[in-house]
């Protein structure tokens, strides 16, 4: 599988990993935890079995002209009822442009994930992957009020057979 993944700005990035701190502090399941030097908050546009010939480089071409992205993260939800923990971020019209953009550039793609799809799609940076609704008050008291701002500043796609990331922009964050 390779994903298609916007990466957060310093502060934005903070932002979040402040929130993981907190719910693991508070003995809540937390991406925190997971210390693979690959994971970071991002948010996912697509993800598919294999890129089509020529993708990355247009998906590069793509993210170099559109980013910078201004973002406002939202609520706090368990997405599902049952499982990830995410914050919502709020769809602005250049960030939904640039996922329509972005599920043309892999339209002949095999294997697409249809909850990324356009009309599907949920912008989410994931805080756990196995939460339960029971504690998401909690959850939501830990990870704060707040509605950190930022900007997504680049792209990558992770690689689910190698567990690895390549920079999809110049710009390497």
């Amino acid at each position: 599988m390779r994903t298609v993944e916007l990466v957060c700005s310093a502060g934005l990035d903070a932002a979040v990993r402040s929130a993981w701190d907190r719910l693991a502090a508070a003995g809540l399941p937390s991406l925190a935890r997971n210390i693979h030097p690959t994971n970071r908050p991002h948010l996912t546009l697509a993800a598919v079995d294999e890129f089509p010939p020529g993708a990355e480089h247009r998906l590069g071409a793509l993210f170099d002209a559109a980013l910078p992205v201004p973002v406002t993260l939202d609520r706090v939800v368990v997405l599902d009822g049952s499982a990830p923990l995410v914050w919502l971020v709020r769809p602005a019209p250049a960030l939904t442009a640039l996922h329509a953009a972005v599920w043309d550039v892999l339209a002949t793609a095999t294997g697409h994930r249809p909850w990324h799809a356009p009309g599907e799609w949920v912008p989410h940076l994931s805080l756990a992957l196995r939460f339960r609704d029971a504690d998401l008050r909690l959850a939501r008291a830990v990870a704060g009020g707040q509605r950190p701002t930022g900007a997504f500043v680049a792209a990558r796609s992770y690689d689910g057979a190698d567990r690895s990331v390549t920079p999809l922009t110049r710009q390497h964050v």
